[in-house]
């Protein structure tokens, strides 16, 4: 990736991590990163925030121990 590229990537991730921020989601840079590179791959965006929101919702939930 060449100096301008890499400048403008960052530049987007900064732009994107603030939209977060102001939408109080919770996402930290490197997640969003991750997230915006699994789209460019082409995965679902809509499925992706599905996965993200179940996972957190997952996280909070007490954990049932096996007895």
């Amino acid at each position: 990736m060449n100096e301008e590229a890499a400048e403008t990537a960052r530049e987007s991730l900064e732009l994107v991590f603030r939209m977060s921020n102001i939408l109080e989601t919770g996402l930290d840079r490197h997640t969003l990163s991750v997230l915006i590179a699994l789209c460019d791959i082409g995965l679902n965006p809509e499925a992706l925030a599905t996965l993200v929101k179940e996972l957190r919702r997952d996280s909070h939930s007490p954990t049932s121990t096996l007895d």
